[in-house]
């Protein structure tokens, strides 16, 4: 999990933020000013200062916030100047908006605030509908407004084209002031709310800020999205009584709190209309006191009355946002606050210390108790820490000596020793840890001889234990010395009236709880042997023979508590809007750590001083004992016989089987797995299934190592697994198996996994030259390749790959032969592989024990919702009878209605309601229709005259959660990535990788090594739109898809520069828009979205952009090139012998330096494969050369060459 953070301000108008990764406090020092209140989102946090201004503080990023501003120069042609800047008075402006109504000129846009800046000056857009235009920029027409084109034509009478200047947004990780404008808010600010970034699948970034004013107005803030985060502008929103409190949360649920004690509940917040339209009055939730404050989640509304106590409002939705009644809790608070998934925050009414809600769930909303948030500010904890430094300065010294173990414990010891002062008639004083003995104090008593002329005493270390030191340091003397150290507090006992003048029994004194700052406790490590005076008071007797060198620790006292001078901390407001926890997430949050920090900052201070050959001589003797008790054990059966070296291991189990025949159905067999091992270590076993056909008794049977994948198969309704041969994998017809239940199942793949690795003898995690590929379901395999799967004329048959299952749950897995592998989930979160291997179902054998991580992914379930048009009714979910299905999956022939959808399998659970989905790519109305003239047909976002059927689709979100060898690279969420494939004897210290975050941000990453595959931060490359591909090549060559299809590649790129120096637009195929591109050593090929394969050709150093496009054939999804230029692809519709597959992976054969395109396809695994990577097989292949009839040197049966060396007649990789 991404680490987040819950925002707090105190009693002082110090704004504090508390990471969930962190353990305190931690103040924003930029704040100049004294705030009153925060809310705060994932990205950002407002705050009200007491100058009542708003300020906003949006985090820091390696994604930097870039808004385009745009405008459009036009000119008509005359038959004197040509083309020139007059314009019919009818004509739009000489300098315009798009639509050319709106004066634009280039020197009358100014930045909005003071946390902008301009990037560069303004520039000509040299793009136009995936294509370069002509030098200048200019796009024709025949008038104002018509079609434009990149071409000059006869009849082109006015032309125009676009000017680019670029914002950025700099005010990052401080506090910048709202700017005032026209529209500000005309009175002082005394509360603020920000969410509904969850309104219908908002896009990410916009967020609604609504404002309570001291008069008790409502305004809502306009505009507010990620390229323009401090909004536009204000709006005030009717109210039906004087509010003093709002609370907005993710989704459409807004409240307030009014002055008479009521609650007013905002509807009609939608998507469209984030504003709403119009009140409902809920009552208080007691009759007797009025409300004061409120606060909404996702699903949940909780209330604070004028009394502090805390209710909770059942049966709150959506599309119920009033709720049905109240629910009083435990508790009283001054505010509360709800965070995302739906987690409670809140403030005590006595102390003012913040509260988490435990046990908050999907399916208990209310949760079960409160919990104190016991964590330090940044400032108590420095001072707790030069306050423990000073252990230091104490002189306190150590030697190297170990002391044997006592008979008795440190405790009895002191007791013992008390006891035999006080009978010698000596004083009673707490005894002083006899192991620890340091250089005596330069002070003594006026009686005593110099402490220098004092024999020096003997030093020695005590035995360390977790009772006996502790009881040594924490003993007190009953009176304190004179001589105590400098600046430390010194305490005197006064005699108690009836003792004689006699001081009280000693006894540890605790400090008191009131008290403030850190508590102190005076440790004496010595104590001198010089005998009391005659006729000296015990409590001088006590001064002068007592050492004056003393430790300073914390005191052990219950009520002592980690807080600095200022004592704990008094919070005025909090907010967890920003704050992403749950019932399941481990945090640091709830233990007091300044006591434990103390104790353990101390001794480690005070750690002894073990010598390493005193380690290795420990060692030595623990080796020497262990061995010696070895061979006393093993005499005992040297009398038994050799143990058998070769066994046969049976499991047997009952499943269903998809027969290979007509009419295909499931029937019952008998599962039987038979493994056995030979006499030099080697295992193998066979596959049967046993079934009946006919009354007769038959059985298929497999050998383990024939077997060439297993794949979990989603079904609805049984547990499936698949078992692939490379027979069936020609045929494309599995042995398909249903397991009864879902941990049967995993327990078969789990064993079937591990036997086939043995047979094979592949152990450990995937190799550096591995080949990765996903299924569409989010499976992630990988294959170890031989040499010869690329050796020519001769390469290994696909069909023959072995595929082994590894943990974890992705879309795109990159890799490169340096070991760097990075992932993308359906949720575009970043992953990087750890090293390890199995996790999810592999447990034991088959997963590495270490580098194994929690992982979840979400994704979307989509399903659409149909109609046709009648001249009665309209549009109506009445169909013909040919029509699909008025609910039905994206092809119309499967019934989905929203009731009886579920996930893909039973590890994914909702996370989210059925909600209309405007991120369709062909775009939508309003309501998210798209309009057609028939099913199917090409649909578009807006009603024609010939449109009678539309459709819309709708979302839900599930969440999966599992493990595997991935760890989380926070905070950027990624759509591609590509990762610089070198060669196998790379010498490169620093990985080029490139990514395209899910906004189109071109982004680079630096720091990448083996040693840290993750890197280190993220450099954003500009670019005037957005992309959806990137891949890098041999000599930095990278590549990128635009979203409109447009091919560019971005020229100098080095080590020296890694992002390069511009951009250069490539023109696409004809009539074709690419999806995605890969880049090789010196290849570059590329899918367009029709799903054809295209080659680059005349790529060369000296012109590295190539000349054109070639095509090399159909039918592809995605396509990978390796760094010998090898060519693999996903395919579709690859016939068998049984079935059609769609996704299956295919290699390129006969790719050679004088063929880059190569001859024919290789067709390997499938189907539902939906990614490859090939990028980090990088091993040359071996070259068999065929002999000639006349080459009488060389014998029939032909000789292997050795691996041949493509430096030269493919280029060099530029170091990799």
């Amino acid at each position: 999990m991404s680490v987040s953070l819950l925002w707090a301000v105190d009693v002082c108008g110090r704004v504090y933020r508390l990471s969930t990764g962190g353990q305190q406090w931690e103040q924003c020092r930029d704040a100049q000013l004294e705030f009153k209140r925060v809310t705060a989102a994932t990205q950002c946090c407002w705050a009200i200062a007491c100058d009542h201004n708003i300020y906003l503080n949006v985090h820091a990023s390696d994604l930097s916030i870039r808004y385009q501003e745009e405008a459009y120069e036009n000119q008509r042609w005359n038959p004197v100047d040509g083309f020139s800047e007059r314009l019919l008075p009818s004509d739009r402006w000489q300098w315009s908006d798009v639509t050319g109504l709106v004066h634009q000129p280039l020197d009358g846009f100014q930045l909005p605030s003071q946390g902008w800046e301009w990037e560069a000056d303004w520039y000509v857009d040299g793009n136009f509908e995936a294509e370069p235009t002509e030098k200048g920029g200019w796009t024709y027409a025949m008038d104002f407004p018509a079609t434009y084109t990149k071409d000059k034509k006869w009849n082109s009478c006015v032309r125009r084209r676009r000017w680019l200047r670029y914002r950025r947004y700099k005010a990052r990780d401080s506090w910048a002031k709202i700017p005032s404008e026209q529209t500000a808010l005309p009175d002082p600010v005394s509360d603020i709310s920000c969410g509904g970034w969850e309104i219908s699948e908002e896009p990410r970034g916009r967020l609604s800020l609504w404002a309570v004013s001291l008069q008790g107005k409502v305004w809502y803030r306009e505009g507010i999205e990620h390229h323009n985060p401090e909004g536009s502008s204000w709006t005030e929103v009717p109210v039906p009584g004087e509010v003093v409190q709002i609370s907005c949360g993710p989704g459409d649920l807004v409240w307030a709190a009014l002055w008479e004690g009521q609650l007013i509940v905002r509807e009609g917040v939608s998507r469209d209309c984030p504003i709403g339209n119009s009140w409902t009055v809920v009552d208080s939730p007691s009759t007797e006191v009025g409300a004061t404050h409120v606060a909404v989640g996702v699903n949940v509304v909780w209330a604070v009355t004028k009394d502090n106590k805390v209710w909770f409002r059942r049966g709150v939705n959506s599309h119920n946002p009033c709720g049905s009644g109240w629910i009083g809790m435990v508790g009283e608070m001054i505010m509360v606050n709800v965070g995302l998934n739906d987690q409670v925050w809140a403030l005590g009414s006595e102390e003012r210390g913040v509260y988490h809600r435990q046990g908050v769930t999907a399916s208990e909303l209310s949760g079960k108790a409160w919990r104190a948030v016991s964590v330090p500010r940044d400032t108590e904890r420095s001072q707790s820490s030069a306050s423990t430094s000073s252990l230091h300065s104490a002189g306190c010294f150590f030697t190297g000596e170990v002391r044997g173990q006592s008979a008795t414990s440190d405790v009895d010891s002191s007791d013992t020793e008390r006891e035999r002062v006080a009978a010698a008639g000596g004083p009673t004083t707490s005894p002083a840890p006899d192991a620890l003995v340091v250089d005596p104090a330069p002070d003594h008593a006026p009686n005593q001889p110099p402490l220098a002329d004092t024999p020096p005493q003997p030093r020695s270390f005590p035995k360390v234990t977790s009772d006996s030191f502790i009881s040594e340091l924490i003993s007190d003397r009953g009176a304190e010395t004179g001589g105590s150290a400098a600046g430390l507090p010194t305490q005197e006992e006064e005699p108690l009236p009836g003792d004689g003048g006699k001081p009280s029994s000693p006894a540890p004194a605790l400090p008191s709880s009131q008290s403030r700052g850190p508590l102190w406790s005076n440790v004496d490590l010595e104590e001198t042997q010089c005998p009391p005076e005659p006729g000296a008071s015990e409590g001088a007797s006590c001064a002068d023979t007592c050492s004056l060198s003393s430790v300073v620790t914390y005191s052990l006292a219950p009520e002592e508590e980690p807080y600095g001078e200022d004592g704990p901390p008094m919070w005025a407001w909090v907010s967890g809007g920003g704050c992403a926890v749950d019932s399941h997430s481990q945090l640091n949050w709830f233990t007091c750590p300044g006591i434990a920090a103390s104790l353990a900052q101390s001794f480690q201070n005070m750690s002894l001083s073990v010598s390493p050959g005193q380690t290795a001589l420990w060692h030595q003797q623990i080796l020497e004992q262990l061995g010696q008790r070895s061979k006393r054990e093993m005499e005992n059966f040297r009398h038994y016989e050799q143990a058998v070296e070769q066994s046969v291991w049976v499991k047997k189990g009952t499943m269903q089987w998809w027969r290979d025949w007509k009419p295909h159905k499931w029937v019952d067999v008998r599962f039987a797995l038979e493994q056995f091992s030979g006499t030099e270590g080697n295992k193998d076993g066979i596959l049967f299934l046993y079934y009946n056909y006919n009354e007769e008794k038959k059985y298929l049977h497999a050998f383990v190592n024939e077997v060439t994948i297993l794949v979990p198969v989603l079904n609805d309704a049984k547990h499936t697994f698949a078992i692939y041969t490379a027979e069936r994998t020609k045929q494309r017809w599995p042995i398909r198996l249903a397991a009864s239940t879902e941990l049967e199942m995993h327990d078969w793949l789990a064993l079937l996994s591990v036997s086939c690795c043995d047979s094979r003898g592949i152990q450990g995690p995937p190799s550096k030259q591995a080949i990765w590929s996903v299924t569409c379901k989010g499976d992630v395999f990988v294959s170890e390749p031989g040499p010869a799967l690329e050796a020519l004329p001769y390469p290994t048959p696909c069909e023959q790959m072995f595929w082994r299952h590894v943990g974890g749950h992705l879309r795109l897995v990159e890799c490169n032969s340096v070991g760097v592998v990075w992932g993308i989930g359906y949720d575009h979160t970043a992953w990087v592989h750890t090293g390890g291997y199995g996790g999810g179902i592999f447990q034991g054998l088959a997963s590495s024990t270490d580098n194994i991580y929690a992982q979840t992914d979400v994704k979307s379930v989509y399903i659409y919702e149909n109609q046709r048009w009648n001249p009665v009714t309209g549009y109506t979910n009445r169909g013909l009878p040919t029509d699909r299905y008025m609910w039905s999956d994206a092809s119309g022939l499967h019934e989905c209605t929203k009731a009886h959808t579920t996930p893909p399998s039973p590890h994914w659970t909702w996370v989210s309601d059925w909600a209309v989905d405007y991120g369709v790519s062909e775009g939508t109305d309003r309501e998210g229709w798209q309009y057609a003239a028939d099913f199917p047909a090409s649909y578009h976002g807006y009603k024609t005259l010939k449109d009678f059927v539309r459709r819309r689709r709708w979302a839900r979100k599930c969440k999966l959660t599992t493990t595997g060898p991935w760890q989380e690279v926070p905070p950027i969420a990624l759509s591609d990535v590509s990762i610089l494939p070198c060669a196998a004897q790379s010498s490169v210290e620093v990985v080029p990788l490139w990514a395209i975050s899910n906004k189109g941000d071109v982004l680079c990453r630096l720091g990448v090594t083996t040693l840290t595959p993750a890197g280190s931060s993220w450099l954003h490359v500009g670019t005037d739109q957005a992309f959806k591909s990137i891949s890098i090549g041999g000599a930095s060559q990278v590549w990128a898809i635009a979203r409109d299809g447009s091919a560019f590649y971005r020229g100098a790129v080095s080590t020296e520069t890694p992002a390069g120096e511009c951009w250069y637009h490539i023109p696409s195929p004809p009539k074709q828009k690419l999806k995605q591109v890969s880049v090789g050593r010196t290849s570059i090929c590329a899918v367009d979205e029709n799903g054809n394969l295209w080659y680059r050709q005349g790529v060369i150093p000296s012109y590295p952009q190539g000349s054109s496009w070639e095509h090399v054939s159909d039918n592809v999804r995605k396509v990978s090139v390796g760094p010998l230029d090898q060519v693999w692809i996903i395919a579709d519709k690859v016939q068998g012998s049984h079935s059609v597959s769609c996704g299956t992976v295919c290699h390129r054969l006969g790719v050679q330096p004088l063929d880059p395109k190569g001859q024919s396809w290789d067709y390997g695994i499938g189907g539902g494969w939906d990614h490859v990577s090939v990028r980090g097989n990088s091993m040359d292949p071996p070259r068999l050369r065929l002999p000639s009839l006349m080459d009488q040197s060389l014998p029939a049966q032909g000789i292997p060459n050795p691996a041949h060396n493509l430096e030269g007649a493919n280029g060099s990789a530029g170091g990799c």
